[in-house]
Order: structure tokens, then sequence, then C-alpha cells
């Protein structure tokens, strides 16, 4: 089968997902874009040009990265208005995605510039297809804080959700968020770890919470952006979990007028209704009232 013409690149902004691991996961449709592109906006231009080097792609690079997110956008703007044609891509998987991206996408859309979407790589749904776990609802949640009692609270935000979650995490984090997982979700909530995703050494770990830490302390940290996976909460968990619809200090009025209650004791009341520590169900009250 001969190849077809190259269709030309119109004017516009391209997201262009790469690969996460294995170079072969790039696209045909991806390789012309990167090709045909008058300049390729990379998260790192070093990380950039050993896939451009090894598809012997030779177009302008250019740095877009957290730092310079603001004013590089507005210079690529000023390109895209001149009727370039420009590729976004990060380090790895799809810009934009727990990557810098949507800055830029932003202001094209604002100043009508035409946004296409490369579609291939994710780093969350590549490892949500292989886990095992519900896919029929879930949510990508980005990195859990990297504080402890921040991240203990975003925990808790999501703990009655029946979706699986979706997380990124760092390595030399990984042990302390699975501490605070198994804490706030329960140690034998079922969840995956996978890392290494599409590459030689590509590993899901698989179990509980508790069985997860476990097999991890056994290990020296490893290396590479880590995926956390955890079920969603059981049926009987998420139907408890409806009571807190009700703001808590709306729960705790209640229960101090109808229970004659103070509120550290209402506090532990709603703490077991809620399924949650009184400490944790405080600091909510605390965030609550300052809003």
């Amino acid at each position: 089968m001969k190849d077809a013409p190259a269709t030309p690149l119109a004017p516009g902004l391209y997201i262009v997902a790469t690969p996460i691991g294995n170079l072969e996961d790039i696209t045909l449709r991806a390789l012309r874009v990167l090709r045909q592109a008058d300049c390729i906006a990379c998260e790192d231009t070093r990380q950039t040009h050993k896939l451009l080097a090894h598809f012997d792609i030779d177009t302008q690079t250019i740095s877009y990265h957290q730092h310079n997110e603001r004013s590089r956008g507005v210079e690529l703007l000023a390109r895209l208005q001149q009727g370039e044609r420009i590729a976004l891509v990060s380090d790895a998987g799809l810009p934009g995605i727990s990557d810098p991206g949507a800055e830029v996408v932003r202001l094209a859309i604002t100043a009508g510039i035409e946004v296409v979407p490369i579609p291939g790589p994710c780093a969350a749904v590549t490892a949500l297809a292989a886990a095992g776990l519900a896919t029929e609802e879930f949510r990508f949640l980005g990195f859990a804080p990297a504080r402890a009692g921040e991240r203990r609270s975003f925990f808790e935000s999501a703990r009655g959700d029946r979706a699986t979650l979706v997380f990124y995490e760092a390595p030399h984090r990984i042990l302390a968020t699975l501490e605070d997982a198994a804490a706030v979700f329960g140690a034998e909530r079922q969840a995956v770890l996978a890392r290494e995703l599409t590459k030689l050494h590509e590993e899901f770990l698989r179990g509980t919470l508790h069985e997860l830490l476990a097999t991890l302390r056994t290990r020296e940290i490893q290396r590479g952006e880590m995926t956390l996976l955890i079920a969603g909460a059981p049926v009987a968990a998420a139907q408890a979990s409806t009571t807190q619809t009700v703001s808590i200090g709306a729960r705790l009025a209640e229960l101090m007028r109808s229970e004659s209650l103070d509120e550290m004791a209402a506090l532990k009341r709603m703490a077991r209704e809620r399924n949650t520590s009184k400490s944790a169900l405080y600091r909510e009250l605390q965030r609550e009232r300052s809003r």
C-alpha cells in the first residue's frame, strides 16, 4: 500500500500526545504534525529532542513549562495570530493533563484560534484500562497535595465517591500517600499502583491499600511517575456519605439543638455518622467557617 500524499497542516494550535515510555506508541498523525509544524512548544526541549531525533524530525523547538507558561503563552499566541502552526507537547502523554498547556489553549480559544487535539497516550487512562477496577465511572484528580494535612483533607473529600479514583504520584511521596489513603479510605479498600507504564519494567501492583503498603515497604524507592487507582466506595459507604451533602455547620447546629449536645460531643457524633475522625471533621469545619 503506497503512502498517501501528506495533507497540508492548517494554521492553529495542535495539542500532541507523545509516548509515556515506549516510542512505538507515537501515532502517524502525531509524527506528521510534528514534522509540518512551524514550531514545537515543549515542556522540556531536551526531552522532546530525544523523541524528535529518534524519528528524524528537525522542527524548531521552544520551551513552554510551568515557570514561563504565562509569558511564553502570550508569545505563542502572537505567532498563532500570524498564521503559524504550533504543536504543543509535554514530556510524556497529553499536554494539559497535569502538565503545562491549559493556559495557551485558553488564550488561543479566546482569540478564535483553531485548537486541534492529536490523541494518544495518557498515563491515567492507560493505567485504568488494565487496572481491573471499575471503568464505568472514574475521576482523575491529578497529583494529591504534598503536605500530609492537605492530602488527608483531599482524600476525605473523595472518600464517599463511588467512581474509581485516579491520581498521579511521585516515588518519594508514594509511601506517605498510601498511608494517608489507607487511613482515610480504609486499609481494605482495593487499589492498584501502576508504574513504568509501557516501558520494559512495566508493573501493576494490585490488592488492598494495606497490601500495597506492605509490598512497597520492602523495596527501595522506585524511579518514575506512578499512577495510583483507588476503588470507589462500596454502596453502603456511599449511601452513608449522602449525609455529607448537608454542611458540617448545619448538621452540627442540628445535633446541638435536637440532642442538647455541646460542640465537641456533636462533632464526635458526626464523625461516627460520616465514618471519619473528629480531628478531620474539625479541620473541615474550620475551612467551612473561613469561607
